[in-house]
């Protein structure tokens, strides 16, 4: 399999096009070739392409910022003299002065396929920037690890943010290439957009469905995306960062396992089965202990669960993170009724509105979990509609 950067340096017919032209590239630190060498590094030794800026996103171009929210500067790059600007810093669309200094700019970020990863965001920011500003826009593809499945709900109007680029659904099963296309459609963007397709990737086959085992070494693509496995978890287990439950941070298993010091697992583990128990299929829920050494609950003793999704028992059609853990969260209101769940605090440039809002893209989830009338069935059936929705929107826009 080749990604679309391994295409670039190997194809002199691609980088013809590039000829005469002032060349950027948006990267971090998992943007390497097939055989890891940094994309910025491999890109600089290419004759044919004259390599002038190069972009960071949130965590960094060459190296990570640990949590959220913590925004990084421009630099010069010390080994190829470029300037390094950030868009998660003083400014998170590039400025005028920014795009003035190329011609084409060339995107090579891995995603993990989730609305609130803000990769995704930057990439709307800059493919509306690049196309007032009259600059073109290569989308250089990789693999969607989360693979094609859908689940979630859609990013209602007016609840667009810096973790929600436009009304797409929570697992939304594209590749960032495909995600462009969207972009560009969907907002009627006047930019010039290529995407240099993968060769040889089939985003439904095992063991990966997704992710080709045994063919890509995984790099973070933030720091708490660790493995792949997270990336399964992920469009369900980021919700717990609008709570006051740990999503794992400070564990060796971020955003695989979650909860808090204070609370009954088994029964609402016991619960969330005898509720929904087709919510839950498609792996294993391990009831278990964890304390982390940062963020959320340092040094304090949670109980809570771990999610498996890297033995037999996973099916990677069934499994729905997202329903997972919005039947969590109900679990716990039904449970320990009084349990204050909702965490009040700015996130991610945003101070007005709670951050579970932002992160589902709207009321709706919050609404459903306080609801002491709310049902399974009432919020899978909007689900369901979001999904069908989603499903047909990308039905043309799909590469693989």
């Amino acid at each position: 399999m080749l990604l679309g950067v391994d295409r670039l340096i190997r194809d002199s017919k691609l980088r013809s096009k590039l000829k005469g032209k002032r060349v950027a590239l948006l990267a971090h630190p998992a943007s390497v070739t097939s055989d890891v060498v940094h994309s910025v590094d491999a890109l600089a030794s290419l004759k044919e392409v004259k390599l002038v800026a190069a972009f960071g996103p949130q965590h960094g171009m060459r190296g990570d910022k640990q949590d959220n929210m913590i925004e990084s500067e421009d630099y010069q790059d010390p080994v190829h003299g470029i300037p390094v600007y950030s868009l998660y810093g003083k400014v998170r669309r590039p400025t005028q002065e920014m795009l003035q200094s190329f011609d084409v700019i060339l995107v090579d970020l891995q995603d993990i396929g989730c609305r609130i990863y803000t990769f995704l965001t930057s990439l709307r920011y800059l493919l509306e920037a690049c196309g007032q500003a009259g600059k073109s826009v290569w989308i250089l593809d990789r693999p969607n690890p989360a693979g094609r499945p859908i689940e979630g709900s859609l990013l209602r109007k007016g609840w667009e943010s810096f973790v929600g680029a436009g009304a797409v659904l929570m697992r939304h099963g594209l590749t960032l290439g495909e995600a462009a296309k969207w972009f560009v459609r969907e907002l009627k963007l006047d930019v010039e957009l290529d995407v240099v397709q993968m060769e040889g990737y089939d985003p439904s086959s095992g063991p990966g469905y997704g992710w080709p085992i045994g063919e890509l070494t995984w790099i973070n693509p933030s720091p708490n995306a660790s493995n792949i496995t997270m990336a399964r978890c992920y469009s369900g287990t980021v919700l717990i960062e609008g709570t006051n439950f740990s999503e794992g941070r400070g564990t060796t298993r971020p955003l695989e396992v979650v909860g808090a010091p204070d609370l009954d697992v088994n029964a609402i583990v016991n619960w969330m089965y005898q509720k929904a128990p087709t919510w839950l299929e498609g792996c294993r829920i391990r009831p278990c202990f964890f304390e982390p050494t940062f963020h959320k609950y340092q040094g304090k003793l949670c109980r809570g669960i771990q999610i498996h999704v890297d033995d037999k028992a996973y099916n990677h059609e069934k499994f729905k993170p997202y329903r997972l853990i919005s039947l969590w969260l109900k679990a716990v209101r039904n449970l320990h009724k009084d349990y204050n769940i909702w965490r009040s605090f700015q996130y991610e440039y945003e101070a007005e509105r709670l951050a579970i809002d932002l992160i589902s893209g709207g009321s709706d989830l919050r609404k459903w979990v306080d609801d002491s009338e709310g049902e399974t069935g009432d919020y899978e059936k909007l689900l369901f509609r979001d999904e069908k929705t989603w499903e047909a929107q990308r039905k043309d826009i799909l590469l693989y």
